[in-house]
């Protein structure tokens, strides 16, 4: 296996972070970016107890001049979209403004991003863009739009782009991973504004479906960062994908 220098947004906690020590372990060069200085401290420290050797620097995909240092790697093997934020809540009464910073950092940062990282892998004629998105961005539960839409726009946004790159000839591999429910406390986070039944409901909702391990979708993100031509989708844990074609089968 060839090691690679792979660049994950995203990697001060949850998915993002377990991915970026799973790559370091399997000897990838890893730049583990995170929201905020202190988590980049944190995880600098957390792999140096752990012996893994990863740079780390705050990375908020948000603000333009922290995505201008993407400019400084210019030899990215591959660049992992993790970092996102969430909120939920009624469509028929969320703030517009609340909707329009989801999207903004979900969807139009992370293509921003991307194109960055873009321009020097089409000139080498390789890499790979992983975009994370989530199978609520194949199935919609209510209370959840304003995080879901984004990542129907995304997820539908990356299947274009792979398109592209493969008519263009770039020679770059485009793919997502989209998790299902997990335990990292992303969920309890997005849903902490809501109260009443609608709390209840989706607290009720998070504990029947939450994995408690994160292994199976990092495996994921592993397998398509490491792959030659990785696949178009990579959907985990399996029950909560096979749950998805079924809804999508039933026209839901």
């Amino acid at each position: 296996m060839a090691h690679k220098t792979i660049l994950i947004t995203g990697a001060g906690s949850g998915i993002g972070k377990e991915s970026a020590f799973a790559l370091a372990r399997r000897g990838h060069r890893v730049i583990a970016t995170t929201h905020t200085q202190e988590q980049s401290d944190a995880l600098a420290q957390e792999a140096a107890k752990n012996n893994l050797v990863l740079d780390s620097f705050k990375l908020d995909i948000a603000i333009p001049e922290d995505r201008e240092l993407l400019k400084k790697y210019p030899d990215i093997d591959v660049l992992i979209n993790n970092a996102a934020i969430g909120e939920s809540g009624s469509l028929a009464t969320v703030n517009m403004n609340t909707v329009r910073s989801i999207f903004e950092t979900n969807l139009f940062s992370s293509l921003e991003l991307t194109q960055i990282a873009l321009s020097n892998m089409a000139q080498r004629r390789s890499g790979t863009v992983v975009f994370i998105s989530s199978t609520a961005g194949r199935v919609m539960m209510p209370f959840l739009a304003p995080y879901a839409m984004t990542k129907f726009a995304l997820s539908g946004g990356a299947e274009a782009l792979r398109g592209e790159m493969r008519i263009l000839g770039t020679g770059v591999h485009v793919s997502l991973v989209e998790p299902g429910a997990y335990h990292t406390g992303f969920n309890q986070r997005m849903i902490a504004s809501q109260q009443g039944a609608v709390r209840e409901r989706l607290e009720a909702f998070f504990k029947l479906l939450e994995a408690q391990s994160t292994t199976s979708i990092v495996r994921c993100i592993v397998r398509a960062a490491e792959s030659k031509n990785p696949k178009l989708r990579y959907i985990a844990p399996w029950w909560q994908a096979l749950g998805v074609r079924i809804l999508r089968i039933l026209g839901k």
